[in-house]
């Protein structure tokens, strides 16, 4: 065999990425799935026994509409990279652990089928995924999304939005009981240590950055001060949290650039607490995620950076 012949059985023609790394998307999603873990004991032991069995439908039904998504459509079954589980886990706790389960099983199917699947699978869809199934079922069936109970008592109680939006603030927890999850909510969205903890291991181990969060939740806490509101409530309230970490972090609905993951995170920011202050209804995060989600391809389009010499030789051009 030739030097010639050497060289080209060596060489491989191959679109970009050329340099490989031992993640891959099933392990992407594993390790947020272990990361909404202490979310989901803290759920269990403040909610009761429903809160597993409502994650555990919410997975189970959007790995099975997944799956029968790939046969009716005749495409590879995606269901062995595990964001099925992510979003089912993700859904569960955006929802009141008192919400019937077909109500549950109907959002995974606007999740899976709707948001995601029909517009191309995993890294197509526009919207996250979670977030526009929570607020299709808060139009939907308002009543049972916006019954809560406590989970001292279980209850029926009122969020603190709630609270604060009829002005009774000598009913509100204390920032201990915030920060623990002792307060109505959303299953998965009441306990801010566990999410907090979740989110730093996901940064530490490099699955998400920084910047979205820390925008996200900055945002937040700066335009409270603004519009007049405790700050420290503001941000342990609602789905800041699990919206920052776990939500607005979503690869296929967020900028690529860092300047546009901070305009990302500061518009969720602000259109939460325009919502949560303006608007009837208490709570703004989803419909932040869900806007801003919108807007992600002009976003990085104004922010990605231009190759050197571009514009000159465009001028040049034209000038020929």
């Amino acid at each position: 065999m030739s030097a010639n012949e050497m060289t080209a059985n060596k060489l491989m023609v191959t679109p970009s990425p050329h340099v490989k790394d031992s993640i891959n998307t099933q392990k992407i999603m594993l390790t947020v799935a272990a990361a909404l873990v202490p979310t989901l004991i803290a759920a269990v032991v403040l909610f009761g026994i429903r809160a597993l069995l409502m994650t555990a439908i919410c997975v189970a039904s959007c790995v099975v509409f997944e799956y029968l998504f790939s046969v009716v459509t005749k495409k590879r079954n995606p269901i062995s990279d595990c964001s099925a589980v992510v979003t089912g886990m993700i859904l569960a706790f955006n929802v009141p652990v008192t919400l019937p389960l077909w109500m549950a099983v109907f959002g995974c199917f606007i999740a899976i089928v709707v948001v995601k699947g029909l517009f191309g699978g995993i890294g197509c869809n526009f919207a996250n995924p979670a977030a526009t199934a929570r607020i299709f079922l808060l139009v939907s069936f308002a009543g049972p999304m916006t019954s809560w109970v406590s989970p001292i008592d279980g209850m029926a109680t009122a969020t603190p939005l709630s609270l604060i939006k009829a002005g009774q603030l000598d009913q509100l927890p204390s920032l201990l009981q915030m920060f623990l999850g002792q307060r109505g909510g959303a299953l998965g969205e009441t306990c801010a240590l566990t999410l907090l903890l979740g989110g730093l291991f996901l940064i530490w181990r490099g699955i998400i950055r920084w910047v979205i969060p820390v925008s996200v939740i900055g945002s937040v806490f700066v335009f409270a001060l603004l519009f007049g509101a405790n700050p420290i409530y503001a941000v342990l309230s609602g789905g800041v949290m699990i919206g920052a970490f776990f939500m607005a972090t979503d690869y296929s609905t967020s900028p690529v650039t860092e300047k546009g993951q901070v305009i990302f995170g500061i518009g969720i920011g602000f259109l939460t607490m325009v919502i949560r202050t303006f608007c009837n209804y208490p709570e703004g995060m989803s419909f932040a995620i869900l806007l801003m989600n919108i807007l992600v391809a002009h976003i990085d389009t104004l922010t990605m950076t231009k190759p050197f010499g571009a514009i000159f030789e465009q001028k040049k051009s034209k000038g020929a």
